[in-house]
């Protein structure tokens, strides 16, 4: 069953997408799914072990349910200085 997730990319991540946020039409059931499936359509190359997933303004894991409507952030490590 299609869904549709609002996502938020940051730092490394939108600059390999090329964009801030976007929705898109997923058939994932959970966020790891949705990240793998992100992966091969737009050539993200972070692996899930270093990133951080965020559903709706929470951390969570990464075998979390998404479901249609929920806002996905994906947040990479960040390097200060």
């Amino acid at each position: 069953m299609s869904k549709t997730i609002h996502v938020h990319y940051y730092a490394i991540l939108r600059e390999q997408r090329g964009l801030k946020e976007e929705d898109v039409e997923t058939s994932a059931n959970t966020a790891i799914q949705f990240y793998s499936e992100l992966q091969k359509k737009y050539t993200l190359r972070l692996p899930t072990s270093i990133i951080k997933v965020a559903i709706n303004e929470e951390f969570c894991g990464w075998n979390t349910e998404i479901k249609s409507g929920d806002t996905v952030v994906f947040i990479p490590p960040v390097a200060g200085g």
